[in-house]
């Protein structure tokens, strides 16, 4: 029981991590309809570039601003010049997966060209260790939980109480009606993927953190749960990701402490099995699914 209560402590810092990167990850898709797997290769420029900047003598909460930066740049700049033009030649939402899965496996291999097959580890403050019972979690886990908090409630009140958020939620449902109405529907793309972009940029070196030591492959290792935690969710819906990575955070790591901590991949996986099958829209669906890409 004692490794359960503890496993389930780990499972709200996981349930941090995977909500940063499923939010960014729903965001854009709920907008663009784009199923953006190369957001794996996006998390880990942000890590990289984040770790030059905390070499260099900067807090690592500062040079996880300036990750966020790269990463709503990387973002725009991976639709604007890559993704656009396929779609504007009529590539349709299935060829775009295979075009996001061939962009991720060249970042990946780019970056192990650049930085190496090494690992590597960011200067982290000395915090003190808070334990709660079984539970056992450092200044630095607190930290990244409250990180993706606020980010979580900012973007939720955007997208309810501003004109901009009501503009993304119009092209979310309908994209050509949103045209129709005088939404300049290419800037609410540009401005989602830039957010979206900014959320995993942030993820990236969240996940860095919290595995301590990291590599090209770090951010990969955790696409799927990722994109679990999106799917179960509700894909599109950025309020039902943050509830699915809570979701799966708290069964993987409680799964994985009760059997092997290599597991933790399969409990994800079979949770989103298990959802598909009774509830195939997720939590939270969506209220419209879209077919067609967005430009």
């Amino acid at each position: 029981m004692n490794i359960a209560i503890e496993a389930a402590g780990f499972g709200l810092v996981t349930a941090s991590l995977l909500s940063l990167g499923a939010v960014g990850f729903t965001l854009q898709y709920g907008v663009t309809n784009v199923f953006n797997l190369a957001t794996a290769g996006i998390m880990t420029g942000s890590a990289y570039v984040a770790l030059q900047v905390n070499q260099a003598g900067v807090s690592i909460w500062w040079a996880m601003v300036v990750a966020g930066v790269f990463g709503g740049v990387a973002s725009y700049a991976l639709n604007r010049f890559v993704y656009v033009p396929f779609i504007r030649r009529g590539v349709k939402a299935f060829s775009m997966v295979i075009i996001a899965l061939a962009v991720w496996t060249m970042m990946q291999y780019i970056t192990l060209a650049i930085v190496g097959p090494g690992f590597f580890a960011f200067r982290l403050p000395k915090t003190h260790t808070y334990q709660f019972e079984s539970i056992s979690l450092t200044g630095t886990d607190f930290i990244l939980i409250i990180v993706a908090l606020i980010g979580m409630l900012a973007l939720e009140a955007a997208l309810r109480l501003t004109k901009f958020g009501k503009a993304m939620r119009a092209v979310a449902t309908n994209a050509p009606l949103a045209r129709a109405s005088g939404i300049r529907v290419d800037r609410i793309i540009d401005i989602t993927w830039i957010t979206s972009g900014i959320f995993t940029g942030v993820a990236g070196v969240a996940i860095s953190m919290v595995v301590v030591s990291f590599s090209y492959t770090t951010a990969g290792d955790f696409l799927v749960p990722i994109v679990a935690a999106a799917i179960v969710g509700g894909v599109g819906s950025p309020t039902g990701a943050m509830i699915g990575a809570l979701v799966v955070g708290m069964v993987s790591e409680i799964g994985a402490a009760l059997t092997q901590p290599d597991y933790k991949d399969v409990f994800a996986f079979a949770l989103l099995a298990v959802v598909l099958l009774l509830r195939p829209s997720g939590l939270i669906p969506e209220k419209a699914q879209r077919k067609e890409l967005a430009l």
